[in-house]
């Protein structure tokens, strides 16, 4: 045993350590090159495929995003054009309304004018015929009235008719001379 090792340890000095055995080379080597074999029939093309795949995801979401990009922007200027569309519509209605409001008014107070000055008109002949009919019922009071107090203050009976007419007509006459010129004067004033 002794002389077992002696000659490992001869062996051992011999060699190189740094230097590696040419067989283990080898079959390191051919453990390499058939990993390698593997590697490149099987795995690379997993990989590959795995990459095209995700490449033509994020291409497609890419397109798909353009896309939807490009349609959100039709949607936001289509919805802008009627937007403004609906504003120019909203102020013609209102135009439209106000002009409506406007003639609608204008007529009303046309027709408030013309039933006033109907009205109006109604009125005066109204008061022209009552006025009338005081002044003829006035008459007759006022000349009954005079000729009784006339018949009094003279003692004597006044019923003459014709007389008493023509002393009523003179007294009214000579009332509306007086009443005329302070009329005249308060309408100048």
């Amino acid at each position: 045993m002794k002389n077992l090792m002696i000659s490992a340890a001869s062996e051992a000095a011999a060699e190189n350590p740094l230097v590696p055995n040419g067989w283990e080379i080898l079959v390191v080597a051919v453990g390499f090159a058939v990993l390698m074999f593997i590697v490149f029939k099987f795995v690379v093309p997993m990989f590959e495929k795995t990459f095209a795949e995700r490449t033509e995801a994020i291409e497609g979401g890419i397109a798909k995003a353009e896309k939807a990009q490009a349609e959100a922007t039709a949607a936001l200027s289509e919805y802008k054009q009627q937007l403004t569309d609906a504003r120019a519509e909203a102020n013609r209605i209102r135009e439209e309304a106000r002009a409506e409001g406007a003639r609608i008014l204008a007529d009303l107070k046309d027709k408030a004018a013309a039933e006033s000055a109907r009205i109006t008109e109604q009125a005066q002949v109204a008061i022209a015929a009552e006025r009338q009919a005081a002044v003829v019922s006035l008459r007759a009071e006022v000349g009954t009235l005079a000729t009784t107090l006339a018949g009094r203050i003279v003692g004597e009976s006044l019923n003459d008719d014709e007389r008493s007419t023509r002393v009523v007509d003179r007294f009214l006459a000579d009332l509306e001379e007086q009443s005329t010129p302070t009329q005249n004067a308060g309408a100048v004033q």
